[in-house]
């Protein structure tokens, strides 16, 4: 093995075979990362959680910078986020492995939040649990195994020597799950991403990502007087929300009659369509007392075809129309979340992609098909900004891996599939004639 200049030729095929016996080093990462508790809301564990990716990465040959989203983007007064918004980005050390010679830089993506934990877990949460081939915790499908999936890729990669296509930067980013500002839309519109990147949100299945909804979330208050609960003098925030919350129940079924023309999932049945539902409620305390304060979380998915400020306006017309005028009620509506669509994300990187897939997951070519989701992406965002519109796009989730809900798990195969994917994607020697670099400019020492 030749190691340390640009003559290396060890590649792929070296490092793929690498990759079982640093498995258990691998899912000892992805342990330290399930127990790291990132839920968002409220989101209050990210600086912890910027601490251990450093600590797990820095000897894969990495250096790290903070960036932290100022409170003014994100605070909303009495909202559900607390805490700093610390985003990680790691880029390869001066002396490191990975800089034998110049490259182009290749983002890997990660939002490194979790939804909170929902009722009905049968197993601890945050500690992740081997079961056979199955791993259980809070973001092991969404979307923390994917960072352990790199890691093992790049564990091989350092370990085997081998000369790379790119330069692998690192970026763990926060608040994707329903936040008001996320740290990927802050280093999109500070500059901070290189155009082409691989974005770990999706799931393991051969999909060509055709794009994804938005969504935003209304915090709904409702005030009205405390009294004993024997007295007529209060003002009851519950009941004054009733008819509020009849009104947006009836609005249901009138989002749902709305149709997109983003491709739907292949075992959809019929077109991709919006969703509002009432996803939160809080409010009184006892059965001796009026309850004086009412909050609801309405939010609403929408498609590429929906316009966000006529929507909102909409919405919150609807509430302040069914909330009744009375002395004493009060009423506020803050917009505590929002992501915005993501268009048809293709581009020229794609066809190597689809073939490290194809060799990480053992896809054949003709089971790849392009369709968007009803689920929301942060990545709308950076296309906003024109910095790229190409997103390379897998992950773990999937049906059946309950993401989002109790029992989220994914598999050690997916895992480790993944990881071979990611590694064949970064390796020089892996189909060379696709890389879309060298159609301008040969890499240096690359085989003919």
């Amino acid at each position: 093995m030749k190691n340390g200049n640009i003559d290396r030729r060890d590649g792929f095929d070296d490092a793929a075979a690498l990759l079982d016996g640093l498995l258990e080093p691998a899912l000892d990462v992805f342990s330290a990362l399930v127990a790291a508790d990132t839920t968002f809301p409220p989101g209050s564990g990210y600086a912890g959680f910027a601490d251990l990716v450093e600590g797990l990465f820095v000897d894969l040959g990495y250096d790290f910078r903070r960036v932290t989203v100022p409170e003014s983007l994100w605070h909303v007064p009495g909202g559900p986020a607390s805490g700093d918004r610390i985003n990680v980005i790691g880029e390869p050390a001066a002396q490191s492995w990975m800089q034998d010679e110049e490259r182009a830089a290749l983002g890997l993506y990660y939002h490194v939040d979790t939804v909170p934990v929902a009722p009905g877990w049968t197993r601890d949460p945050f500690r992740l649990t081997r079961e056979g081939e199955c791993l259980y915790g809070l973001g092991a499908a969404d979307m923390k195994g994917t960072i352990a999936a790199t890691w093992l890729a790049l564990a091989a990669a350092k370990k085997a020597g081998i000369a790379l296509a790119y330069s692998p930067q690192l970026y763990f980013c926060t608040d994707e799950e329903g936040g008001l500002y996320p740290g990927v839309r802050y280093l999109a519109e500070q500059g901070l991403l290189p155009p082409h990147l691989l974005n770990f949100n999706g799931v393991a299945a051969p999909r060509i990502w055709g794009g994804s909804f938005g969504s935003f979330s209304l915090l709904v208050r409702i005030t009205g007087v405390t009294s004993h609960g024997s007295s007529a003098s209060g003002i009851n925030a519950i009941e004054a929300a009733l008819p509020m919350m009849n009104a947006l129940v009836a609005e249901k079924a009138n989002v749902a009659a709305i149709t997109s023309a983003m491709p739907a999932p292949p075992d959809a049945e019929g077109p991709l369509r919006p969703v509002l539902s009432l996803s939160a409620a809080h409010g009184g305390t006892c059965g001796g007392q009026i309850p004086a304060a009412f909050e609801v979380t309405v939010s609403r998915r929408y498609a590429l075809e929906e316009d966000f400020d006529t929507l909102r306006d909409g919405l919150e017309k609807l509430i302040r129309d069914a909330v009744p005028a009375r002395e004493g009620l009060g009423l506020s509506i803050d917009l505590i979340g929002h992501l915005t669509p993501t268009a048809d994300a293709d581009g020229p990187h794609w066809p190597r992609w689809q073939a490290a897939l194809s060799k990480g997951f053992g896809y054949a070519p003709e089971s790849f098909a392009k369709w968007a989701g009803a689920s929301a992406s942060d990545f709308g965002y950076v296309q906003r900004t024109g910095l790229t519109q190409e997103a390379l796009l897998s992950g773990l989730g999937g049906p059946g891996r309950n993401g989002h809900g109790p029992d989220e798990h994914t598999t050690i195969s997916d895992l480790t599939a993944l990881a071979r994917a990611i590694l064949a994607y970064l390796a020089r020697d892996f189909s060379t004639g696709m890389i879309p670099e060298q159609t301008s400019s040969k890499i240096k020492g690359e085989p003919n």
